[in-house]
């Protein structure tokens, strides 16, 4: 509760410069030194949060612990406490659930997405983080939903091989190894 103390000034500062506001909350599915966190203690941060005004809220899964159930339940719960709030969601893939949460909160109405090329990232504080959900497996999905996403696949696994040769080892994303289904076509 201390970041929002802070967040008040920032909100402020934001608001007087004309600038959107955001706020992420951190490990709202469960935290690597409190333990499970209720739906109620996530509900009273956004609150607060809002108070202050904001234009987004996120709900973040830190570490990872997150199943579909515990995502629609989370989000229809700020939803319904703070209506017409912009929501969004960042999920790690820890204990590789990210992608189904994506689906999950996709289906509970959020409209923003974090992820990262080829599932890079993590949290430094998080025990055995493996990384955020990567961008090109849930735009994959999202384009087999039909749901439009703006982002170029193909450039998108491009940009996630090269990110390899950067970083000097293979990244945990799927569709790189997988390829596009159904293969594009071949030019002639």
């Amino acid at each position: 509760m201390e970041t929002l103390t802070g967040w008040a000034e920032v909100a402020a500062a934001a608001k007087a410069a004309k600038m959107p506001t955001s706020i992420t909350i951190g490990a709202s599915f469960g935290c690597p030194f409190e333990g499970e966190v209720p739906v109620e203690r996530v509900v009273e941060v956004a609150k607060r949060a809002a108070g202050h005004g904001v234009d987004e809220i996120a709900l973040a899964d830190t570490i990872g612990v997150a199943s579909p159930a515990d995502v629609a339940e989370r989000f229809a719960a700020v939803s319904a406490a703070l209506p017409g709030i912009r929501l969004r969601a960042h999920f790690h893939n820890t204990r590789n659930t990210g992608i189904a949460n994506a689906y999950a909160a996709v289906m509970a109405g959020v409209g923003v997405l974090d992820s990262s090329l080829g599932g890079i990232g993590g949290c430094p504080f998080a025990p055995a983080a493996t990384g955020n959900i990567p961008t090109e497996d849930l735009v994959y999905m999202l384009n087999r939903m039909k749901i439009a996403t703006g982002v170029d696949l193909a450039a998108a696994i491009e940009a996630a091989s090269w990110l390899e040769g950067i970083i000097g080892r293979r990244n945990p994303a799927m569709l790189g190894r997988a390829g596009i289904f159904p293969p594009p076509a071949k030019a002639k």
